[in-house]
């Protein structure tokens, strides 16, 4: 299975049979995701070592950044006024935080994916 594919199912990266997520969470009900502690299937615990996660940080980072300039960039293009742009680029940031905060983990995780 290829690194795009791995990170688009969210499963497992060890066996790929159980999603990583408990839930997706809600930006709108200020609910995040909840992670599995392990996969039920194959035992591969995802927090490698204690504050493991940090890195995923800068990985939401760029997330957060690709989009806000993608947002910057189509309001140039169809030239939005700069207020219109910044609650734009707000309202994405927003709405998108919990798929970024997903993704970045996921992400993380299988850059430093060992199969056991």
């Amino acid at each position: 299975m290829s690194f795009l594919s791995k990170i688009i199912g969210g499963k497992c990266p060890n066996c790929e049979q159980e999603k990583m997520f408990k839930t997706n969470g809600n930006p709108f009900l200020f609910k995040m995701p909840i992670m599995n502690k392990s996969c039920s299937h194959c035992g591969y615990v995802y927090e490698r070592e204690t504050g493991f996660f940090f890195g995923a940080m800068y990985v939401s980072y760029a997330l957060t950044c690709a989009q806000m300039i993608t947002i910057f960039v189509l309001g140039l293009l169809f030239d939005l006024e700069f207020l219109t742009m910044f609650i734009a680029i707000l309202f994405i940031a927003f709405a998108l935080s919990t798929i970024n905060y997903k993704l970045a983990r996921i992400i993380w995780l299988n850059i430093f994916f060992k199969k056991m």
